[in-house]
């Protein structure tokens, strides 16, 4: 890579809860090591502080703290701890995990002792080029937001209404999803700020609809628009823990749901799966019985961006399999499981503008 530019490397969701956690790493260690700056999101709590709040609705969400060396194993140097599960344990297990995140080599974005800190930027530097991060949640909890006085996430909270689309009972509704218009205007805010400060915006979104791989909620493409128009180069999603799609807007590329990079949770009971069924319309895979959020939960990518003082070069992706061990595994442009993951990330960006063109081992994403 020449002096000028650097690469950056953005996963998707990471936090197993089964061990050894030191096994989960390994197939991609080697790609994550030639990075420049490497980007998670964090799903769990690390720590044995804390009891489990009226809202958080799961249990399995805070694991041992030890459990945090898979940042380090992976060389991340950033990670958003704006999730939905960041204070299911309460304030002591919030502020063991950022102490955890912080002792294993990354910093946090998305979350604070208060919301000043949780909107901060994290601006990161290499070979001359500054990168900002901001990070947003919309999928909250009652009292997870972070506020003057109080710990936790920052928010893009989002207002959802029901439209019916005809005159005939029973008809499903039209949903409607609208961005909360503070929350939105502090993050454009902080985007317009950012970018004074740094060559590039990155923006981290935790957002969108488990389960379906096609469904998008309406309130995504306005945020991304917005969050571009504010300055915003890269906007990097998650949440989903399955592929969504890859739009380009006026430009730039948004990453709606990157998937699953390291995740694991309980076994669903047959209750749980037939519930699962009927929610989101899928079956769950049964050769993953811990990676349970749908049969397409196991295909991934890293997010690939080139970023020099003036903007974003290049931006594509490195498909990933995830094996039944939970390992993410970079696939090669000669394994036929490439072009598979590939066609998947391109039939769930098909309403969205793209186009896909393979050079080597990663996918070149530009507009049509």
């Amino acid at each position: 890579m020449a002096n000028d530019s650097i690469i950056l490397l953005g996963c998707g969701d990471v936090g197993p809860i089964h061990e050894p956690v030191e096994t989960y790493s390994a197939l991609a260690r080697p790609t994550l090591a030639a990075a420049d700056i490497r980007f998670a999101q964090i799903e769990r709590v690390y720590s044995e502080h804390g009891s489990l709040q009226l809202h958080a609705g799961v249990g399995h969400s805070r694991v041992k703290p030890h459990m945090a060396s898979l940042i380090s194993d992976c060389g991340f140097d950033v990670v958003s701890f704006a999730s939905n599960h960041a204070m299911d344990w309460g304030v002591d297990a919030f502020h063991d995990t950022m102490a955890n995140i912080r002792k294993n080599g990354a910093q946090v974005v998305g979350a604070g002792r208060n919301i000043e800190e949780a909107r901060r930027p994290v601006i990161i530097e290499r070979h001359g080029v500054r990168v900002a991060f901001l990070a947003r949640c919309s999928i909250l909890n009652e009292g997870y937001a972070a506020s003057a006085d109080k710990p936790g996430i920052a928010p893009l909270r989002i207002h959802t209404y029901y439209e019916a689309r005809e005159n005939q009972p029973g008809t499903p509704p039209r949903i409607v999803t609208i961005p909360h218009k503070g929350d939105l205007a502090n993050v454009t805010e902080d985007i317009a700020a950012a970018k004074k400060a740094a060559h590039v915006v990155v923006l981290s979104l935790h957002w969108g609809i488990h389960g379906n791989s096609r469904m998008m909620a309406e309130y995504q493409p306005d945020v991304a628009q917005a969050a571009f128009t504010a300055g915003a180069d890269l906007i990097l999603g998650h949440h989903a823990h399955i592929p969504k799609a890859i739009g380009v807007h006026d430009g730039k590329v948004c990453f709606y749901s990157m998937g699953n990079f390291i995740m694991s949770a309980p076994e669903k009971t047959p209750a749980q799966v037939i519930a699962f069924r009927k929610h989101y319309g899928v079956d769950l895979d049964p050769d993953y019985p811990h990676l349970p959020y749908g049969p397409d939960a196991k295909r991934s990518l890293i997010a690939k961006a080139v970023l020099a003082r003036e903007g974003v070069k290049k931006v594509s992706f490195l498909p990933l399999q995830i094996d039944k061990q939970l390992r993410p595994e970079v696939l090669k442009h000669s394994d036929p499981r490439f072009d598979e993951v590939v066609k998947h990330w391109d039939w769930v960006s098909e309403e969205f503008d793209h186009k896909f063109a393979i050079e080597g081992d990663e996918v070149v994403i530009t507009a049509r």
